[in-house]
């Protein structure tokens, strides 16, 4: 299948693509940045998803919308508004499959920058429309909120234990997900689910379930 994936040049948008290329996928990356993925079946296009020239792409048959900032400006404009016009671009038309969003677990705590969770809650209702005008053509639209990621974005945690081990204390399984792990849950719900749609899926470690019983 021919897949379209925002955000590859690093993190979870670049473990996804290379999720999708070792199950024989052709794999289309667009980000703002050069990509280091070198794979015959990897095309990369470098542009600006919310005002830069998107590339003609026809036929898209997963689209997987990862790319975003956080704690800028721009925020609002780039998570929701970038997403929304990608997705309008390539996802509405009737060859696709799913469409999958990669929002924040802040899209229902909160508990993040201002900002950026009112972006992701924003991505999270987008979805459940674009899952309401999918369904005539029996496809997919969910999204994955994940909570910590072990991500250079998060360097700064990761690099400093006093931080990493107040951040453990607040999930139940006292760690956070890799990029390849939600690499695997982007496949699983774009390829192999074919029944759950207008979803979104919180993998967090159990952060927002945590709480401390004081009787």
């Amino acid at each position: 299948m021919k897949v379209l994936i925002t955000g590859t040049s690093s993190g979870i948008g670049l473990a996804i693509a290379r999720e999708f290329l070792a199950h024989g996928h052709d794999v289309i990356g667009m980000d703002v940045q050069p990509s280091s993925l070198e794979h015959v079946r990897y095309t990369h296009y470098i542009t600006d998803i919310l005002r830069g020239k998107l590339p003609e792409i026809d036929g898209v048959d997963i689209l997987i919308n990862n790319a975003g900032v956080q704690n800028t400006e721009e925020d609002i404009d780039v998570n929701l508004k970038g997403t929304i016009r990608v997705t309008e671009t390539y996802g509405i038309q009737p060859a696709i499959k799913s469409i999958l969003f990669i929002a924040s677990s802040s899209a229902s705590t909160g508990a993040e920058f201002p900002a950026y969770a009112a972006s992701k809650g924003g991505v999270v209702a987008y979805m459940k429309n674009v899952a309401l005008r999918l369904a005539p053509w029996g496809a997919t639209a969910n999204s994955l909120s994940p909570g910590g990621v072990t991500t250079a974005l998060n360097a700064h945690i990761l690099e400093n234990p006093l931080l990493w081990e107040q951040v453990l204390k607040e999930t139940l399984l006292a760690k956070w997900a890799s990029p390849e792990e939600i690499a695997a849950w982007a496949y699983f719900v774009t390829v192999v689910n074919r029944s759950m749609t207008a979803q979104d899926l919180l993998i967090d470690n159990g952060e927002a379930a945590k709480s401390n019983f004081i009787w």
